[in-house]
């Protein structure tokens, strides 16, 4: 088995010097997600890249516009309105299923990070009005 089939934890702080092709979203949010998507669990990693390589440029209007529940050296996580992912998917090309795909996975990784904090009830609750998006930072562009 090669090492790309087990690198699913992308979240690590070894990942300092991000690669552009990396994102946010850890391995059990990434098993999560394949389980629950209409997609082939191996498309994931490349559609939650895809959607990094369009998010990460606009993390400072993020900063701006959402409530920011959540910011550790690696990534922020922001509540957003849950027609959001509409325009995402627009920008990015993405189909219904891979959108839907890529919800499930920011999703699965805001409850995640809820429960790494003990704020899982209050990021649940958060949910179920407004959706997640967790967005990938470097260290040189963390909190500008």
């Amino acid at each position: 088995m090669s090492d790309d089939a087990d690198d699913g934890d992308r979240g690590d702080r070894g990942d300092a010097d991000r690669d552009p092709d990396s994102y946010p979203i850890e391995g059990t949010a990434l098993v999560k997600t394949a389980a629950l998507a209409s997609v082939p669990a191996a498309r994931v990693p490349a559609l939650l890249a895809r959607v990094q390589a369009d998010l990460g440029p606009r993390i400072d209007a993020y900063r701006r516009r959402y409530e920011r529940i959540a910011a550790e050296p690696e990534r922020e996580t922001f509540l957003v309105e849950p027609d959001h992912w509409g325009a995402v998917a627009d920008r990015v090309g993405l189909t219904e299923r891979e959108r839907d795909a890529v919800v499930r996975a920011h999703e699965a990784a805001v409850e995640r990070i809820g429960s790494g904090s003990g704020r899982r009830e209050e990021f649940d609750t958060a949910l179920e009005i407004r959706s997640g998006v967790v967005i990938g930072v470097s260290a040189d562009e963390d909190d500008g």
